[in-house]
């Protein structure tokens, strides 16, 4: 199983990422699919998860009506866009598989996970 993530980068205050994940190896609508991200010094946070069909989100307090997670099936890719960013949305930003599809946000419950990819925000 491999899950690529990408699309960080650098902006200003009120910009905007699109995060994607790229999934191989599974079934992936077999999945629910998570967003975490870790800032320095910090543990590892949820921030988003979406069911296997898509239909039901989740997502952590501090992004809600922020950011949306959306995935494609068909081609095996969960997104994260994010507009409005905060500084304080800086972190590096990982997607997560979950077959079980429980507790889906508590980070030891997701069975693969991508390698990150940096997300800062200038003030």
């Amino acid at each position: 199983v491999q899950l690529q993530a990408s699309g960080g980068g650098l902006v200003q205050a009120g910009g905007s990422l699109r995060l994607s994940c790229a999934a191989s190896g599974l079934t992936f609508s077999n999945y629910y699919m998570g967003w975490f991200r870790q800032a320095p010094g910090k543990e590892r946070e949820f921030v988003a998860a979406i069911s296997g069909s898509g239909v039901s989100t989740f997502y952590t307090d501090s992004v809600k009506g922020r950011f949306t997670i959306s995935r494609d099936n068909a081609k095996n890719a969960v997104d994260l866009q994010m507009p409005s960013l905060k500084p304080e949305d800086t972190a590096v930003y990982y997607c997560a598989a979950n077959v079980r599809g429980r507790a889906i946000t508590t980070m030891t419950r997701y069975d693969y996970w991508g390698q990150g990819t940096q997300v800062t925000v200038s003030s």
